[in-house]
């Protein structure tokens, strides 16, 4: 039997009470069973000031969440449901989409939302200006180290692509210093089995990924765009035409995780480069440099991206490495939330690492 979502002593609510005073912020999530709708849910149900409302899945209403998320056994009983309450903000006061890519863009054309309720997309569909307008809404693009006070006043969000998190904070002080003026990028990354989604194909199940990697999309990855634009965005100079992003993408043998290194000249000497980071990131909760190798279990499981940077020559390399479930996609889409909502940035993602 389907939970009635409209009787509010029935709909699954946060483990931890709202903050006295406050109320909780009313959450509900489109396209709920993949592995970044269970990772969202996972962090709104331990989330102080937020009440999950409902959580959709066409393919699964009726099934408890903790029989697609089997690890959330125990912490909810919370169903999934086929129908969803008024889009008010009675009822709802933002919307996750973790659908589909053109699934959020579908959902708006055939759905009336109030204006008050907020939408944050974590799909591919409004990050780029020229698709960011639609139905009176304005999509700003969601990475908090760029436009932070953007995403407090926005009313949606598209939340930025996994790779492009992590490309994008490892050249961003860079490009505020005009850097890329005049030359190119060229940036390899490996990403774990989780970026592919959960639907089963030849190159994610189990006995093909294990002890294997392989590129793909090389130099035409999707998130190539929505990386210059941010990266044009930040840039002091007075940019006519792109820079070319030469980006290879791989597969890699582990499930979660992305690692990133990129390559250009710059003559800035170390103490410099070290400065203009430390100044970039100094304030930032989830954004740290690291003036030690860096590796990828620092970061799985956290909201984390760690950078670190060499130099060789008159050649810089940007390490930087994220959690793709998490300051990939969910939980740098629970920080927006927070942004949005004038909730402290990091509640709800203070997670312990899985470095050992």
């Amino acid at each position: 039997m389907i939970t009635n979502i409209f009787n509010k002593q029935e709909v699954g609510v946060a483990l931890n009470p709202p903050s006295e005073g406050r109320e909780a912020v009313k959450a509900g999530i489109i396209g709920g069973a993949g592995y970044t709708g269970g990772e969202l849910i996972r962090l709104l149900i331990n989330h102080p000031q937020v009440e999950l409302a409902f959580v959709q899945s066409g393919s699964n209403a009726g099934n408890l969440l903790s029989k697609v998320h089997t690890d959330l056994l125990g912490d909810t009983d919370i169903q999934f449901v086929a129908t969803i309450p008024p889009l008010t903000k009675e009822y709802i006061d933002v919307i996750f989409f973790c659908a589909g890519h053109g699934e959020a863009k579908k959902f708006l054309l055939g759905h009336e939302i109030a204006p008050e309720v907020k939408l944050i997309d974590i799909g591919n569909d409004f990050r780029l200006q020229t698709d960011a307008h639609i139905k009176g809404r304005n999509f700003i693009y969601g990475l908090p180290e760029l436009n932070r006070e953007l995403i407090k006043k926005a009313d949606s969000i598209a939340n930025p692509g996994c790779f492009a998190t992590a490309i994008q904070l490892g050249l961003l002080p860079f490009a505020k210093e005009g850097a890329f003026l005049t030359q190119d990028v060229y940036t390899t990354g490996i990403t774990g089995s989780t970026g592919a989604g959960q639907s089963l194909s030849a190159t994610t199940h189990f006995s093909w990924r294990a002890n294997n990697i392989s590129p793909y999309k090389t130099l035409t990855h999707q998130h190539n765009e929505e990386i210059i634009q941010s990266l044009m965005q930040a840039e002091t100079g007075n940019r006519v035409e792109a820079f070319d992003l030469n980006f290879v993408p791989w597969r890699g043998d582990f499930t979660r995780g992305i690692f990133i290194s990129s390559t250009f000249k710059c003559n800035w000497g170390k103490e410099r480069i070290l400065e203009i980071f430390k100044g970039a990131y100094q304030n930032e909760p989830f954004t740290k440099i690291s003036l030690e190798p860096i590796n990828l279990k620092q970061v799985v499981n956290t909201n984390k991206c760690i950078i670190n940077i060499e130099i060789v020559g008159n050649k810089v390399v940007v390490h930087s490495a994220i959690d793709n479930l998490l300051k990939g996609a969910s939980g740098q889409a629970v920080q927006n939330m927070n942004l949005i909502f004038g909730l402290e940035e990091t509640l709800g993602l203070k997670l312990k690492g899985a470095g050992f």
